[in-house]
């Protein structure tokens, strides 16, 4: 069997190249960047994924942050009367579409200068909130007490609502959180989509389709061409899903097969008859030994070609080229006549009979 042509060389040179690329940008990571990701994935799924704060903040309703003047503090807490004073952890309200509730916050400052803070709502039931002062100026180891009213809006729709009290002091803030709870038939709803798996991760999101706030419960559950490979009952999510709220999360996978094809399902739960599930599918192959085997097909493939390509223009048997025409046959041809010379004119004399006379 001859070697390649030049040609096919070419080609097969070129195809290995790709495939060394793709073997090179598939190679799984080390397994200290393995272990880093994995652990982010660890800490995105543990994270309460909808209590989202800007950068600046956000130390717990209760929680005294140093102010600027140094050991002196402040807080911003709901309001309490008599012993159970500031003793609420967030501001609880109750009332029907179009009613107007009112509540009181209190700032405390522990300082020994004057405090100014600046109050605002953030969120779905903090745009509801007006207060009586935008704007507060606390004396020193004084506590100030501000009213507020919410005012629910005549359209809104009954179930649950939250949002935040903020006071900001100018360097930094405090978030009081504030629940609503709307009078009126409530609807539990919640779906899961977006089920996607990706190496030893999978990614959903949470959707809240009813009016009612929603503690989501999930069970998670992967089979494979030979059994179960991942079975986890149900369990409550560190999360509160508010309605119409879409949240994205991911359960880590560590010990996520590497050959085989596996569907994953999700189940979510949550109080009210919310349910529902999806499923995805994935197929798990070893990188370098699919590669590898890429190349033994490929180089087979190409010495099976090439014995062909050289069998086809060689065979026994077959006659030679015909040989090319000789100079004198390429040569054009002229048509030449015997030339006519004149001589003398011969008259037509009498027919003779040849005969013998009587």
């Amino acid at each position: 069997m001859s070697p390649p042509t030049p040609r096919l060389r070419r080609a097969l040179l070129v195809l290995t190249a790709v495939l060394a690329a793709q073997l090179c940008a598939l190679t799984p990571l080390p397994a200290a960047a393995h272990a880093s990701a994995e652990t982010a994935a660890r800490a995105e799924a543990a994270a309460p994924a909808d209590t989202a704060v800007p950068a600046k903040t956000a130390a717990p309703a209760d929680t005294t942050r140093a102010h600027a003047d140094g050991p002196a503090g402040w807080t911003a807490r709901p309001a309490g009367p008599g012993a159970d004073r500031d003793a609420r952890p967030y501001v609880y309200l109750e009332g029907t579409p179009g009613t107007a509730l009112q509540d009181r916050l209190a700032v405390t400052n522990s300082g020994r200068d004057p405090l100014t803070v600046r109050l605002r709502g953030d969120g779905r039931a903090g745009a509801w909130i007006g207060f009586a002062a935008d704007t507060v100026t606390v004396p020193a180891r004084t506590r100030a007490e501000v009213p507020l009213a919410l005012t629910v809006p005549p359209d809104a729709v009954p179930g649950d609502a939250s949002g935040w009290v903020v006071a900001d002091d100018g360097d930094e803030e405090i978030r009081v959180p504030v629940r609503v709870r709307i009078g009126g038939p409530t609807l539990a709803a919640l779906t899961v989509e977006d089920v996607e798996i990706s190496g030893g991760t999978i990614r959903y999101a949470l959707v809240n389709r009813g009016n009612a706030m929603l503690e989501p419960r999930l069970a998670v559950r992967a089979d494979g061409m030979f059994g179960t490979l991942l079975d986890r009952p149900e369990r409550p999510l560190p999360l509160e899903l508010a309605p119409g709220r879409r949240v994205e999360r991911t359960e880590p996978w560590p010990d996520a097969p590497l050959l085989d094809t596996v569907t994953v399902r999700l189940r979510v739960t949550a109080p009210g008859g919310a349910r529902d599930e999806a499923e995805a599918s994935a197929t798990y192959v070893p990188v370098a030994p699919a590669v590898g085997a890429g190349l033994l097909v490929l180089g087979a493939l190409a010495l099976l070609g090439s014995g062909a390509y050289r069998r086809r223009r060689v065979r026994p048997g077959d006659p030679e080229p015909a040989a090319a025409e000789s100079a004198d046959d390429r040569r054009p041809t002229t048509e030449t006549r015997p030339s006519v010379k004149a001589g003398p004119s011969v008259k037509a004399g009498p027919l003779v009979k040849a005969g013998a006379e009587s």
